[in-house]
């Protein structure tokens, strides 16, 4: 299996979508009523699509996963930028850091960072930090997960494709544990054509996570959570 999509929950996936694709300049793959996706491709590294489905409400639960930009040199020219498109300074509580915090069309906090070593061949995606109640614990379950590769990062703990190129993801220290609303973003993997959906659900629980059962209707993917209670999805193999 391997990470494929960031999944983020909007009352108007179109405009949310066509925002963070102008920001990350990728390409759409989907436009219809219940969502929106576009695909950013790292040369030489990851496919990551981003996909944007309608909810009828705004989400109101803090923010467990979130985007952190690549600012480059000239980190205030991009954010001049995001600005241009749609977005907004945002005060989460930050105080003076070295970072710009932003928020999206429909307030989803993210920040443009500084250049970093550990950034070079990410793309415009820098990071991808999620919160956990043990960034040990959950760098090992996700790294079995995505069968990324642990590498230094500005968390915790971080782990990224094994090209190392593409966004890092960085398992964050969470300042409160996980309440019972969804996630507004979280992850998908999908499975490959060899791989037994039922042992991977049984190795997951081992693992500490567990897998989650809503009253959805017949859906061709399976929710999960891991260890902290953070969703995820296992897709079908496309084969």
């Amino acid at each position: 299996m391997y990470l494929e999509n960031v999944v983020v929950d909007a009352t108007d996936p179109q405009a949310l979508g066509r925002f963070w694709e102008a920001a990350l300049g990728s390409e759409t793959l989907t436009d219809e009523l219940a969502g929106f996706e576009t695909r950013l491709a790292v040369p030489d590294g990851p496919v990551l699509d981003l996909c944007f489905q309608r909810v009828p409400e705004p989400p109101l639960e803090p923010q467990r996963l979130h985007l952190d930009l690549r600012g480059g040199a000239a980190v205030e020219s991009t954010v001049e930028r995001l600005l241009a498109l749609g977005a907004r300074r945002a005060d989460i509580g930050q105080g003076q850091v070295a970072w710009e915090v932003l928020a999206d069309p429909e307030g989803n906090p993210f920040c443009v960072v500084q250049d970093r070593a550990a950034y070079a061949e990410t793309g415009p995606i820098a990071t991808l930090p999620l919160d956990v109640a043990d960034p040990d614990r959950e760098h090992d379950f996700w790294q079995w997960l995505t069968g990324w590769v642990s590498v230094e990062g500005s968390g915790p703990r971080s782990l990224q494709h094994p090209s190392r190129r593409g966004p890092l993801l960085e398992l964050c220290a969470e300042v409160v544990p996980k309440g019972p609303a969804k996630n507004r973003m979280h992850l998908d993997l999908r499975l490959e054509p060899d791989d037994d959906a039922d042992a991977l659900a049984l190795e997951i629980a081992g693992r500490g996570g567990r897998e989650l059962h809503f009253d959805w209707g017949d859906l061709p993917w399976r929710h999960f959570a891991d260890p902290s209670g953070n969703e995820f999805c296992l897709l079908p193999s496309r084969g």
